[in-house]
Parts: structure tokens; sequence; C-alpha cells
């Protein structure tokens, strides 16, 4: 749990001096871009692997998005905290009408309705949420004592809630239960580290499992073919169970030091479904062996730990819960991409952060690191509890 510190002063008052550019730029943690760098690096040399050795179509487009990831992150990063702890919930609600209007008039792909089409880009409104929902939860946990949280009456409970079942309830009918669940789940990291008691974890985690059977009635065909898939891919090797076996074909012919880059036969022969995106781990581990994956494991683990160190040295609560937030979601994915390309979990078409081909998952992403080195760049700026948006 990261626990509130109480200042006092104005709700929005600061005990440092205000900071130029160049002493934002110092503060800057700029190991955690270099590491965000590489790891982009690594993302781009699998996709000019994945179109067999040419920078089109995706390595080129996703390059560009690096940049301007880049400048994105950096902008946000220079923009002093308390810009964002008065327009959380701003950012909230332009990320909820986004997600209300793809489902009026989104674009349809794979099956399913989750892009805003802006002709020169896609835009995939659940990937904002994702960032909204964080800044907008840190601000409303920022607000209250420790003691409003950890006292039995779930009032104060309610709006958080409200807060990830609304959207976490709209990309659920796009379809798209993987990305429902990440906004479950990122709002839950909240929750804990906001100082919620276990046992209302519990309890709510009980309701949920006595809930599944009246889930599973709602689900779609094919999200009960992943999960049956999950329990037994055998039963369907060249159906619905296609994906995960070929999966762990790749995995397991990549060995200790892997084929080598551009080498890996499931990945170039077309046997490994969706290279470019979901599985493109699958064709890392293929290609460069585990000794591949554990580097690039590795990178993300420093990736972590510079974002946990940022989250404890900040000296406000909203800062800590943002850092902590972004990390985690971080976390999520990686965690949860890599174990469905295992086969350890249901397929739910989550990316590899900066390494699956994206446009909005990657600027969101860097965004996202944008506001944690906003954190690092403002740790010593301490805001007080005021409940109103005033500057």
């Amino acid at each position: 749990m990261i626990g509130p510190t109480h200042f006092g002063g104005t709700p929005f008052g600061r005990s440092q001096a205000e900071l130029s550019t160049g002493q934002k730029l110092k503060q800057v943690s700029w190991g955690l871009v270099l590491l965000l760098v590489m790891i982009a690096s690594i993302g781009l040399a699998m996709l000019y692997s994945a179109a067999n050795g040419s920078v089109d179509p995706w390595m080129s487009r996703q390059g560009a998005r690096l940049i301007v990831g880049l400048g994105l992150m950096m902008v946000v990063a220079m923009t002093d905290l308390r810009f964002w702890l008065r327009w959380a919930y701003a950012f909230y609600g332009f990320a909820f009408l986004l997600l209300v209007y793809v489902e009026i008039a989104g674009e349809i792909g794979m099956g399913a309705q989750r892009w805003i089409d802006f002709k020169f880009f896609q835009l995939q409104p659940s990937e904002i949420m994702k960032i909204a929902l964080v800044v907008a939860l840190a601000r409303y946990f920022h607000r209250l004592d420790l003691e409003d949280i950890r006292r039995h009456l779930p009032l104060p409970l309610v709006p958080p809630l409200l807060l990830v079942l609304l959207p976490a309830g709209l990309v659920l009918v796009q379809p798209d239960l993987g990305t429902a669940g990440m906004l479950i789940l990122i709002g839950g990291l909240m929750f804990f580290a906001a100082g919620v008691r276990m046992w209302k974890f519990i309890l709510i985690g009980a309701a949920g499992v006595a809930a599944l059977p009246i889930g599973w009635g709602f689900m779609h065909d094919y999200q009960r073919n992943r999960v049956l898939t999950f329990l037994n891919p055998e039963s369907d090797p060249l159906g619905s169970g296609y994906h995960i076996m070929q999966s762990k074909i790749a995995f397991g012919s990549g060995g200790v030091l892997g084929k080598g880059f551009l080498m890996g036969t499931q990945s170039h022969l077309n046997f490994l479904p969706e290279r470019q995106t979901d599985f493109i781990f699958t064709m890392l581990a293929e290609e460069l062996g585990m000794v591949g994956g554990l580097t690039l494991l590795c990178l993300y683990a420093l990736v972590l730990l510079y974002g946990i160190l940022i989250a404890l040295r900040s000296r406000n609560q909203f800062g800590r819960l943002l850092a902590f937030g972004i990390t985690s979601s971080l976390f999520l994915y990686v965690f949860i991409n890599m174990a469905m390309v295992m086969g350890l979990i249901p397929v739910v078409g989550v990316p590899l952060p900066l390494i699956s081909y994206g446009g909005t998952s990657m600027l969101s992403l860097l965004m996202g690191f944008g506001l944690v080195q906003a954190v690092s760049v403002n740790r010593d700026l301490k805001l007080g509890q005021g409940h109103g948006d005033e500057g």
C-alpha cells in the first residue's frame, strides 16, 4: 500500500521553487528513457524480421510512431503535475466519450468495433482509457484520507468502482474481453495501492467467481472457444487450437540461443499467426532463443524498477499513485502477453509493450511514461488534499 501524506497549505500548493526547463530536464530519469528506447529498438528489429527482412509495412511505420511517441513523452514530462491533477476527470471524460463514439460509429475490424478511423491514423480509444483511468483514480484517491478508504463503509469506494466498471462495460461490448479485463485489473491494483483492505478484494473476487456461470452465458462463441482451447488445445489442432499449438512449437524450436535473426521457420513459413502483433514474443524466442527472451524480460524488469522507485520518491500521493498505476499497467501487459503466447492463459489479444505493432498502444504507453517522468521531475512537489480543481 502506498499511503497518503498530509500536507498543509492550499490544495495545489508547492513547497519547491518553480523549475526552469533546464532544471526539469535534469530531473528527467534518462536511464528510464534509454531502457524504453532499447525495448522499442528490439521491437523494430522483430518487425523487420516479421516482414522477411523489409522495413515495410511494419517497421517504418512503427519507427515513425516511436519518434512521435518519444516527443509526446517529453512534452508530458515537462508538464506541471498540477495540470494533470486539475484536469484528471476531464481527461477521463474525454476518453469515455471516445469509447461511446466507437460504439456509435467506430470502425469494424476482425469482428470487433474498436477503432476510430482518422484516415491517416486509426485510434483505439480503449488504449487511451487505460491511461485516463489511472490518472482519474490517482486524483480520486489523492483527496481521500486513509481512514476514509479503510473504514468498513463502502460508500467512498463506489465512485472509483464506477470509474472502472463503466468503461470496462463499454469495451466488453465491442467486444474486447482482454482490454476490459485489463481495465479491471489496473483498477484493482490502484485500489490496492490506495490502501483498500484485502478482505474487500476477497469479497469481490468471490462474487466474481460466483458470477462466472452467468458471464459464460453472455460470452460470444469465439470467446468460449478460446477458453475451451486453453483447457485442451489438442482438441482442435487445425482450428481453434492452431494458434497456441504453433506458438508452443516455435517456442520449443528456439532452444537456448535461437535459430538466428531472420531464420525462424515457424514465423517465416507463415505457420505462426499474427507474428507482428500478439505472437511477436514467440517469434523473438524462436529466432533469439531463451537468451533473447530473458534479455527482453530483464529490460522490462528494469523499467518496472525505475517506475516503482519514482513512485516511492514522490512526496505527494497523486504522484505516487500515478507512477505506480502506469508501471503496474506495463507489468500487466507484459505478463498477460507472455503468458498468453506460452499457453498459460487463454488468448486475449493483449499486445507486448513497445514490441508489438500498433500505433495507439505505443503512443499511449509512451504518454503514460511521460506521466511517470512528470512525477520524477516534480518529485518534491507537495500537494494538499483539496476537493476542488482550482489552481
